[in-house]
């Protein structure tokens, strides 16, 4: 058990009985009252997110958590395989747990995956991910406006928006939060 001060914005805690992750947080006082810690959580079983406010009286449960780099190694149905490549066991989440990230796997790829209780709960994407271009329309002649761009498929489905020199076959490296285009490789 732990101090409502004691939390902080990626760890996991124990809440209504499902563990947590802490999205943002931020510590609160108003005049003479006592302080209290305004958070957002989402819930790992479910991916809801709620607004919580944990006054300093209250306890806080704090989940044992490891992020273990696994590869992502195939697709069956909707489960997806890691293996861990120290031990070579076969790790498999269901859609459920990995979610919007599926389109953003690669095979043979590192990712981290964060574990609680010793159980995988989600699968944590890099900043930045490098992807080849499937489809790409050929940019217009003399469209030399600032920064001209032009929508380009990836191969995972994704639209992004790219400078006019892209080709099918690039590779580009990619931001995932927003779809920014960051560079070629």
């Amino acid at each position: 058990m732990g101090n409502p001060t004691d939390i902080r914005k990626g760890k996991v805690i124990m809440y209504n009985g499902a563990p947590h992750v802490v999205m943002s947080m931020m510590h609160r006082t108003q005049g003479r009252q006592a302080g209290f810690v305004q958070t957002v959580l989402r819930n790992l079983d479910t991916g809801s997110s709620t607004a919580v406010k944990f006054r300093s009286t209250d306890s806080v449960e704090f989940c044992h958590t490891t992020n273990k780099i696994l590869e992502f190694s195939y697709i069956v149905g909707d489960e997806f395989h890691f293996i861990n490549p120290e031990t070579f066991d076969d790790i498999v989440l269901s859609k459920d747990t990995v979610g919007d990230d599926a389109k953003w796997l690669v095979e043979g790829s590192n990712y981290a995956v964060l574990h609680v209780n010793d159980e995988p709960v989600s699968v944590e994407l890099p900043q930045n991910i490098v992807i080849r271009v499937k489809e790409a329309a050929e940019g217009l002649r003399g469209d030399t406006s600032s920064a001209p761009t032009k929508p380009v498929t990836l191969e995972n489905g994704v639209v992004v928006q790219v400078p006019l020199f892209i080709k099918q076959g690039d590779m580009l490296k990619i931001r995932v939060e927003d779809l920014t285009y960051i560079g070629r490789e």
